[in-house]
């Protein structure tokens, strides 16, 4: 398994968020954590990402404990985290936003980080267009491209998404989860996808797990939970007809 929790008890402030959480992420699948709001999928993504630090339990990734570790050497060892509402910087350009993903490795690996950027440019044709533009003046789907592709160029081994749909157009969203597709399956790229949108995560995802009120009630396949008759009543808005 390259990412593995154990027993994950993590507070925000004072209030008492993951209560034992455990799961495991195999190498090169999208698994997706899907849960309605508060049930505290960001926070598990945060303790995963070193913003939180659990008061109980270990995380491990690729055999070695990450626990506690800071954030930013989180991103050293190969996980970023694409932030919920996007976070990008409205002041710079599209090309400074980019770069600003390879921070840790501009000094020893600038002509590597001048080609991955131009990988980000093949993935998200529509960035380079825009590559000079500010940030802050690209539509809400022109950002979350953005936010994916300055998270890539960090260049890890695991990316993690929170809420990426969110306030998105259907259309925009279908364009993000075929790229995540394509993370999988061109770049072996693994990817932790958190969404409310259960339907389109359950889509692209190898696995999932329903997070409420701080555990893991039922996880499996995406094809499992698309199927069990509980998912699609909370969150497909398939009701059960009546004889």
């Amino acid at each position: 398994m390259m990412l593995i929790l154990e027993d994950i008890h993590t507070y925000h402030d004072y209030l008492y968020v993951l209560k034992g959480i455990s799961l495991e992420v195999k190498k090169g699948e999208i698994f997706a954590i899907v849960g309605s709001n508060g049930a505290g999928k960001s926070t598990l993504l945060g303790t995963i990402a070193g913003i939180f630090h659990p008061k109980q339990g270990k995380i491990f990734l690729n055999g070695t404990e990450i626990t506690n570790t800071s954030a930013e050497k989180i991103v050293r060892k190969g996980i970023s985290l694409v932030p919920e509402r996007r976070q990008i910087f409205d002041t710079l350009t599209v090309e400074d936003n980019l770069r600003l993903g390879a921070y840790h490795r501009y000094r020893k690996e600038k002509k590597k980080v001048e080609e991955d950027l131009q990988q980000i440019y093949l993935l998200f044709p529509k960035l380079k267009e825009l590559k000079n533009r500010l940030g802050g003046l690209l539509s809400g789907g022109e950002q979350q491209m953005l936010a994916i592709g300055r998270a890539l160029m960090a260049k890890p081994s695991l990316i993690m998404l929170d809420e990426p749909s969110l306030g998105l157009a259907p259309l925009i969203v279908r364009h993000i989860m075929q790229n995540l597709v394509k993370l999988r399956d061109d770049f072996e790229t693994t990817v932790i996808l958190v969404e409310q949108n259960v339907k389109a995560a359950l889509k692209i995802a190898d696995r999932a797990c329903v997070l409420e009120r701080g555990k893991i009630s039922i996880a499996g396949t995406a094809k499992e939970l698309s199927e069990n008759t509980a998912i699609k009543e909370a969150y497909l808005g398939q009701k059960k007809v009546q004889p």
